[in-house]
């Protein structure tokens, strides 16, 4: 954020938000709010299905085509919210097209960026309104941010549409890209989509507010303004040695100073143990992008059948291609492999490979994989209770009760998560950990699609269940991740006062 130089015109920023605020304020007093619920329904009827269309392709072009430069795409992602709340259209296929098209965005930018490269912005980027200026303040944000950049900058208009197209051209590798993206677009679309959808479900109530709103807004913004020219003050050394002498003149700034300076030992013990190095950061943030995109489909689903517990529009799709595609030889196989997801298999498998683990003394792995599979045995049949959702009508295996999610789907996340275990820790080598890797993805694969081709579950139940499996795993390999890193992180000795490098035997 960078503020103006002087201070008249700090203090015209001030009054510019205030008398926008004052300004939207009137205008709800106006505007009847009997009009603004007759615009949205005749805005929703009008856009209906088209809205997915809309939505798709400005989240996509935001950053894969620079148009965020010009038309800021959350206007767009409210937009279809409110639409989705009068009903038209449905939010969680929105969030899910949203979210898809603007990671797509990014990740089209991103490799536009690493084939042209920074000059090629530089030499044509004004002709679309990409000025030098404005490009290099991207790069210092990022050259400052670095990964940070993409998950931050998503809130940051100018940073949005250009941050992808910089990181491809500044050779930063895809696999550390995707997952501040994959995090970063979630969290902005949906989050926006939300906003449009609960303010449409209550248009009075949002007309009602939305001056008071816009005036806190106002409030907050001139709080940070505030905040942020104190931090530039405070940076300078002479500006914080005049202030700390005038407050040593003061009673109250003596007991200030005493007490700041008591606490800052355990203070600055507890910021480094709770700021994590660089591996750290793209670790942790691949794994939450997982833990969120595995959330997320497993409540959309949920909410989806919940409501109308028969076969979704995909699941007839899916149904239609399998049973077209059915010679006897190729159900026998799909058998086999749909035993390998069972309990029966994969719970012994998991305690072996857990055992193997603790012989090794890989603590944080075989934690993250007993934790994890507890968490599918004890949610998979509670949440299958829950939904009570019927099987297909054709069954070739015999399975009973509820459908969703896919228990055997679920398990076989074990087989991935092993893979990436011995290709992250154990390191086998590129050639060994990408076939290892490969043979992880297609156990996960078939195994889930030979319940929907034998008829045991709807693809829907398939995608919950992996999604339920990729979510427990995740969500343990977080807390593991945490725990190690506070584990390694410096000592503070209370004699001493200092802080002393963890030992290997700290670890965990």
């Amino acid at each position: 954020m960078k503020l103006p130089e002087s201070r008249k015109k700090r203090v015209g920023l001030v009054l510019a938000v205030i008398g926008i605020a004052a300004g939207y304020y009137l205008f709800s007093k106006v505007v009847p709010h009997d009009d603004l619920q007759g615009l949205l329904e005749d805005i929703s009827n009008t856009l209906g299905g088209w809205t997915y269309g809309l939505v798709a392709a400005f989240a996509f072009l935001e950053t894969g085509a620079f148009v965020g430069l010009v038309v800021p795409g959350e206007t767009t992602m409210l937009l279809g919210g409110a639409v989705a709340g009068q009903g038209a259209i449905d939010i969680y296929v929105l969030m899910a097209i949203a979210w898809f098209s603007a990671w797509a965005g990014d990740t089209t930018s991103f490799f536009i960026g690493r084939r042209l490269g920074r000059g090629f912005v530089l030499n044509h980027g004004p002709k679309v309104g990409i000025s030098h200026e404005r490009f290099e303040k991207v790069e210092g944000y990022f050259e400052k941010h670095g990964g940070k950049t993409i998950l931050i900058g998503r809130f940051i208009s100018l940073v949005r549409a250009l941050a992808p197209f910089v990181a491809g051209s500044s050779g930063m590798r895809y696999r550390a890209f995707v997952p501040y993206s994959v995090l970063g677009t979630g969290i902005w679309s949906i989050s926006h989509i939300l906003v449009g959808y609960f303010f449409s479900k209550s248009i009075d109530t949002a007309a009602k507010y939305a001056g008071r709103g816009v005036l806190l807004l106002g409030t907050l913004i001139t709080l940070t303004v505030l905040t942020v020219v104190a931090v530039r003050y405070l940076r300078v050394p002479g500006n914080r040695r005049k202030l700390v002498a005038g407050m040593e003149r003061r009673r109250v700034g003596k007991w200030v100073l005493a007490t700041g300076r008591r606490i800052e030992p355990q203070a600055r013990f507890f910021w480094n143990r709770v700021t994590p190095g660089g591996t750290f950061g793209l670790e942790f943030t691949t794994i939450v992008a997982v833990l969120s995109v595995g959330l997320f489909v497993l409540i959309s689903y949920g909410v989806i059948i919940g409501g109308d517990p028969g076969p979704t529009p995909g699941d007839e799709v899916a149904m239609d291609v399998v049973r077209d595609l059915r010679p006897g030889w190729l159900v026998d196989v799909a058998k086999v492999l749909t035993d390998l997801g069972s309990a029966a298999v994969t719970w012994p498998l998991a305690l072996a490979c857990a055992v193997a683990l603790g012989f090794r003394r890989n603590w944080p792995e075989m934690c993250v994989l007993i934790a994890g599979m507890l968490i599918m045995i004890i949610a998979v049949p509670a949440l299958k209770d829950g939904f009570d959702r019927p099987r297909p009508e054709i069954g070739l295996t015999g399975a009973d009760g509820s459908a969703y999610p896919s228990g055997h789907a679920a398990y076989s996340t074990l087989y991935l998560m092993l893979a990436i275990t011995v290709v992250v820790r154990l390191r086998p080598g590129m050639a060994r950990g990408t076939l290892l890797l490969a043979a992880g993805v297609a156990m996960t694969a078939l195994i889930g699609l030979s319940r929907v081709y034998l008829d045991a579950h709807f693809l829907s139940d398939v995608n919950g269940g992996w999604a339920l499996g990729a979510s427990a795993f995740a969500l343990c390999s977080a807390i593991a991740l945490v725990v190690t890193e506070l584990r390694h992180n410096p000592r503070f000795d209370e004699g001493s006062g200092r802080t002393t490098p963890a030992t290997r035997g700290d670890s965990a």
